[in-house]
């Protein structure tokens, strides 16, 4: 028990921290594990009351009230990481390059889904880049549960990472890349891809969904 507990307390203090090498190697936090800075509502300045604090973790707890949310800062090359939770059925999304322009983040930011998709045929599973690039593995843990996402988005070769496993490859603005916007959803949209710079973004509004150890690595062109 006493062994339990003090693992516990010294996984909390490693916590959204980063260590030495990481600060050499140029990452830097997105979430302090204490506040929302750094992080506001899309085409807005403040955030919703439905994101919350509480022990480290930053959670959509009222989706209501929470609402898509977006980095202060923008990116174009980047390796980033982090961990979330979802409930059952939860579902949420990090989006990639997005727009300051659009009704919403999705008109142009790509999106790695988060989704408890109970096994649907045919659903968008976490880590997929939505209606983009799939894979046949699957690594996501159940609900309830944290996972890890590493997304690598690189000039020559863009990845996803779920807990570990590579899910798949691809470059960004390719002609594959853009053949399969023009075949999805998204087809139409005249922005949707083609931000070369632009914010990170967390859908808030589908389920209660949880975030920790959100950093991100600036990449070279």
């Amino acid at each position: 028990m006493v062994s339990a507990l003090v693992a516990l307390v010294l996984a909390q203090s490693s916590m959204n921290t980063l260590t030495p090498a990481e600060e050499r190697a140029g990452w830097k936090l997105l979430f302090d594990g204490k506040t929302t800075h750094g992080w506001h509502n899309y085409r807005s300045t403040s955030i919703g009351s439905g994101w919350q604090v509480v022990d480290g973790v930053l959670t959509s707890v009222d989706p209501g009230k929470a609402g898509d949310i977006v980095t202060d800062e923008k990116f174009d090359w980047f390796e980033l990481e982090m961990d979330w939770n979802t409930t059952k059925g939860g579902n949420s999304g990090v989006m990639l390059r997005c727009a300051d322009e659009g009704d919403t983040m999705w008109y142009s930011g790509p999106e790695i889904q988060i989704y408890d998709d109970h096994g649907e045929e045919g659903a968008q599973k976490s880590g997929f880049l939505y209606d983009l690039y799939s894979s046949k593995i699957t690594s996501t843990k159940p609900a309830g549960q944290w996972n890890h996402f590493k997304i690598v988005i690189a000039p020559k070769k863009c990845s996803t990472y779920v807990n570990g496993v590579k899910y798949y490859d691809f470059v960004w603005g390719s002609k594959d890349f853009f053949d399969r916007v023009a075949k999805c959803k998204f087809a139409g949209l005249p922005l949707f891809g083609k931000v070369e710079k632009g914010t990170i973004g967390i859908q808030g509004d589908h389920g209660t969904v949880s975030f920790r150890n959100i950093k991100i690595r600036p990449l070279k062109h």
